[in-house]
């Protein structure tokens, strides 16, 4: 065999550990990250926490116009300047958007009720934050209204001098709330907020919302055949249905015992309205800013070469990977979100049916990144807004095809249809295609039926069957 030598080109990416160590840092969610900043805090003595900071406590009109925009655009990850990039056009905000961040910041309260007003603070105006404690001082040590409820409607509205409507009003947004079923007036109509809650396709929640409207006291002695007989349902999806219920937590207040076990989100990103803009901030309760400890930092300037001395070198260029890693974390999280709320302004007014088509790729195209890099800065990061609080990979919605329309908005269409339609005669998926149709969205009747299965919601057929006993009730 003759031996031969050949020259090949090619490239290869080698990941620097700053690189490396940066991807990470994307990836983390909220607790992993106070997990890692808590663990290289005890093990590097050349960092420290700067609790007087924030991610967003900038003022855009501090940064020269344009600055801040070029570093990010030419900074690489592992080239990123000394000087803090923290200070973000649009990252600020002032007079009451800044009051209720604070209060975001705060360390959560032991009170279950003083929780659930800090998730309104960005919800509700401060009139109605008054109305919505009322109702939460009026609740008994489960989370259920501890007074007859149209007395304490009337007591409302002398109080605040507001109708009887606005009141209500108020009590269903903390029912419908987080935890789901606060400030019910009894058992019934705590569950039944909670299975209002839960998230779509949710299997056996149809059978389950009829088996608490009407079947309480067969559930209650555990009569399975009795609710299938009743509901002409078949006994396994009566179980299957049961199980659901019994899932359902019966006293609201006990599940914000403990935030952590009851899966409570702390949003990573806030988004508020003010001067009929949207702003849009990090949360600096999800946000620690860590920096190089400065008198470490001197002193060892200052230092000759030694054993000691090469270690506590190490240790300081690890601190300054860490502090650039962060601030390219916070900075990739704050354009993503700017971008997201920019495209999905529409549903954050109006809602569901206005959820426009948006891609990974888009939002990279955008902030001159990766569509990996976006895919890692949106999972498991939550965005905190007036219409509730969404991951953000929520607001990606697939194009609708042959359609200017995406998905979601379509399915949200179809549910709005179907809870409008007549009792007496529900709504076929072919009529509800007909019905798109007309404006000027065009699917097939197997689409409609798949947003619907998707949706947990009944056939036409069943739909029509269950409305039969109501209505011979009513007449």
């Amino acid at each position: 065999m003759k031996a031969s030598v050949s020259v090949q080109l090619g490239q290869q990416l080698h990941l620097t550990p700053q690189l490396l160590q940066s991807i990470r840092l994307l990836q983390l969610d909220a607790q992993q990250l106070q997990m890692e900043v808590a663990r290289v805090l005890e093990q590097n003595p050349m960092l420290e926490l700067d609790e007087e900071s924030s991610a967003g406590d900038a003022d855009a009109g501090n940064v020269p116009e344009g600055a801040a925009e070029q570093q990010l655009e030419t900074a690489a990850f592992d080239e990123l300047p000394e000087s803090s990039m923290w200070d973000v056009p649009g990252a600020s905000w002032s007079g009451e958007g800044e009051d209720r961040m604070h209060r975001i910041a705060e360390p959560g309260s032991s009170d279950p009720c003083v929780r659930v007003l800090q998730r309104l603070e960005l919800e509700l105006d401060s009139r109605q934050l008054e109305i919505a404690g009322f109702w939460l001082e009026h609740c008994d040590d489960a989370g259920y209204l501890d007074g007859d409820h149209e007395a304490l409607l009337l007591r409302a509205c002398a109080r605040f001098d507001v109708s009887a409507e606005r009141i209500e009003a108020v009590r269903q947004r903390v029912l419908h709330g987080e935890p789901a079923g606060m400030a019910a007036r009894d058992l019934h109509e705590c569950l039944q907020a909670q299975l209002a809650a839960l998230p779509a396709p949710c299997a056996g929640l149809n059978l389950a919302v009829r088996i608490l409207d009407q079947c309480l006291p067969a559930l209650a002695a555990h009569d399975h055949a009795a609710i299938a007989r009743q509901l002409q349902a078949d006994e396994g999806d009566v179980a299957e249905a049961v199980r659901l219920v019994l899932s359902l937590q019966p006293r609201p207040a006990q599940a914000e015992v403990d935030p952590v076990d009851s899966g409570y989100i702390i949003p990573d990103v806030v988004v508020w309205q003010a001067d009929r803009q949207w702003r849009v901030a990090l949360n600096p309760a999800t946000a620690p800013k860590l920096s190089v400890n400065g008198t470490y930092e001197r002193a060892l300037a200052q230092s000759g070469e030694s054993e000691g001395s090469s270690r506590l070198r190490e240790l300081l260029q690890e601190a300054r990977w860490l502090t650039r890693g962060l601030s390219m974390r916070y900075d990739t999280l704050l354009r993503t979100a700017r971008v997201i709320v920019e495209r999905q302004a529409a549903f954050l007014e109006r809602g569901d049916e206005c959820m426009a088509p948006l891609t990974l790729k888009e939002v990279a195209d955008e902030i001159g990144m990766h569509e990996s890099t976006v895919s890692r800065i949106t999972s498991g990061k939550y965005v905190q807004t007036p219409r509730g609080t969404f991951e953000l990979k929520h607001f990606f919605a697939v194009r609708l095809e042959g359609a200017n329309v995406s998905g979601a908005a379509v399915k949200a269409m179809v549910r709005r249809l179907i809870e409008s339609e007549p009792a007496a005669r529900p709504l076929a998926d072919d009529a509800i295609a007909a019905l798109l149709a007309r404006q000027g969205v065009h699917i097939a009747r197997r689409t409609v039926a798949k947003y619907r299965e998707q949706m947990s919601i009944a056939p036409a057929r069943e739909r029509r069957r269950v409305a039969a006993p109501l209505l011979a009730r009513a007449g």
